[in-house]
């Protein structure tokens, strides 16, 4: 494949010069794409299989000619180097064809996930400038081809829908399989794709990622977890999301040369036969799935023998949690904290069970730099809790197109504010506190509170709203909408259909709606949050069990 080198993504902040050098230099940026990391398994063992999705069974060459033939395809549609493509498919084998056909091109996937609804897909296609959206037909009962019908008029760059299943008036999928062809395709320092930020300030932002920075992070936490050709990797989790992508994840698993198992849902009922039948031997769990796994496998009898790691991450999982997995499940515990953005800790094979049971892992990288830094960005002492700042080999420079907002998430120097509360233990490895920036992690889905607001503050009745964690034995936080109304409160279940209404993904309504005369304020005016979460959780404390 012809490579070409380009000027910059306009709106992509890359590493600066000497650091990019120095990358190359230590190795950690190799010059490899991740459409020729595929071609390179599909070359060594073309007949191993490489994805399993319900009775489909694929070899590596059969995945490698399928991402080819979709690439023709896509490319007579006219979709080519730079174009964003909005892709939001469940878990099934499409979404790597599509996503290697698009990398192949050079073209950018926009990861959006199946519980995003027209808020939130209106707003990729539109600030992303998308050429083309990729859905399904029909998943959880619910019509994404209604989804586009009413996102379409709303983004004047989509030229394209691209339909898996019945299309109806757009472009089926499987329509574009075309005889592989002669490509341009892109250098490694090319962005590769677009994720979504967790979103404190509003909608998800987009973090541009490029194949050099991102198959560092693959490589290394391949190496990590001890990935190999009999690695039978069950994708529980939402595929798109980062964690099941490449912590290690599926992009890990090919990378090794293992065997991908695609579950369409997590629970129990669904993963258990999957890892009996297919003797998956790593899998990945946010907690509140961790803890329903273990639930049911105490009451079960299922065969989970071959399950050699569990992974759980997205949120922290409670010490006692922790300490169950080996003795119900039967297989070692990993902790996972990182972010789309870059920085990824794990805990190792060889960390002392305290360590594995209490932190959530120290960085992949010896490249990677972590500070502890207090409110005024100075250090803080060893063992205190601080806000987590890093820079490194696969952590980014800068949001996409975001330049006010970059301005406050990096230091002068580059380094990325995570808004986390971090503890650094003398080991390395981090204890995560809690979060700084104004957001609900809800079993691993992030909330970003000002997006709710603006919504509730569009509803005629609301005067002023403010959104706040409640704590949650299950999930981990809940969220809790405080309302004041502008007379006569409206019902709380009014207020929770109008947000259904305006298109929001399920996850982000709150789970609770608090009427309220006036918010409790801080020193210098600003609603106090801190004040509203202490009164919901006296409330929650107050209920019987």
């Amino acid at each position: 494949m012809t490579l070409q080198h380009p000027s910059p993504l306009p709106g992509f902040t890359p590493w600066p010069e000497e650091f990019a050098q120095r990358y190359r230099q230590q190795g950690y940026w190799t010059g490899q794409t991740l459409g020729d990391m595929l071609r390179e398994q599909a070359r060594r063992h073309p007949e191993r299989i490489a994805l399993v999705c319900g009775q489909r069974r694929w070899d590596y060459a059969e995945f490698d000619r399928r991402a080819d033939q979709l690439a023709a395809g896509f490319a007579r549609l006219g979709i080519g180097a730079r174009d964003r493509v909005v892709v939001q498919l469940p878990n099934v084998a499409e979404f790597f064809t599509v996503c290697f056909a698009l990398f192949r091109l050079g073209a950018l996937p926009v990861f959006a996930l199946p519980a995003h609804r027209r808020t939130e897909i209106g707003h990729f296609c539109r600030f992303a400038q998308a050429k083309a959206y990729v859905i399904p037909d029909r998943d959880g009962g619910f019509d994404y081809r209604s989804l586009a019908r009413e996102v379409g008029p709303e983004a004047p760059t989509l030229q394209h829908v691209v339909v898996l299943g019945e299309a109806e008036e757009f472009v089926a999928l499987d329509s574009l399989y075309d005889a592989p062809r002669e490509l341009v395709g892109p250098s490694a320092d090319e962005v590769a794709f677009l994720q979504l930020s967790g979103g404190s300030t509003g909608l998800p932002k987009l973090i541009p990622r490029t194949h050099d920075d991102y198959l560092y992070s693959v490589r290394a936490s391949a190496d990590i977890c001890g990935l190999d050709q009999d690695t039978v990797y069950l994708c529980a989790l939402p595929v798109a999301h980062n964690f099941p992508l490449s912590s290690p994840g599926t992009l890990g698993v090919f990378h090794a040369g293992g065997r991908v198992v695609l579950a369409r849902r997590p629970s129990p009922d669904d993963a258990f036969p999957l890892i009996e039948a297919e003797r998956v031997t790593l899998t990945a769990l946010v907690p509140p799935l961790a803890m329903a796994w273990l639930d049911a496998a105490s009451s079960r009898q299922v065969d989970l023998s071959s399950l050699r790691l569990l992974q759980v991450g997205g949120a922290k999982l409670g010490a006692e949690a922790a300490r169950r997995v080996q003795p119900v499940l039967g297989c070692r515990l990993q902790q996972v904290f990182g972010m789309a953005e870059g920085l990824v800790n794990y805990t190792r094979a060889d960390d002392p069970e305290e360590i594995v049971f209490e932190s959530q892992g120290r960085p992949i990288s010896p490249a990677d730099e972590v500070r502890v830094v207090d409110d005024d960005d100075r250090d803080v002492a060893p063992g205190e809790t601080g806000h987590l700042l890093t820079r490194g080999p696969y952590t980014i420079r800068g949001y996409y197109l975001a330049p006010e907002h970059n301005a406050r998430a990096f230091t002068s120097d580059g380094f990325y504010r995570t808004g986390d509360l971090v503890r650094l233990l003398p080991s390395g490895h981090l204890v995560v506190e809690g979060r700084a920036k104004d957001q609900i992690n809800r079993g691993g889905d992030k909330v970003a509170a000002a997006e709710v607001e603006d919504h509730l503050l569009a509803h005629p009745a609301v005067h002023d709203a403010a959104v706040v964690a409640m704590p949650d034995a299950y999930l981990g936080e809940r969220s809790c909408a405080f309302v004041i109304a502008r007379d006569t409160p409206p019902r709380a279940m009014e207020l929770l259909r109008f947000l259904r209404e305006r298109g929001m993904a399920q996850y982000k309504i709150p789970d609770r709606i608090e009427f309220i005369d006036h918010f409790p304020k801080t020193g210098v005016g600003k609603v106090d949050k801190r004040a509203l979460r202490e009164r919901i959780a006296a409330l929650l404390a107050q209920q019987p069990a």
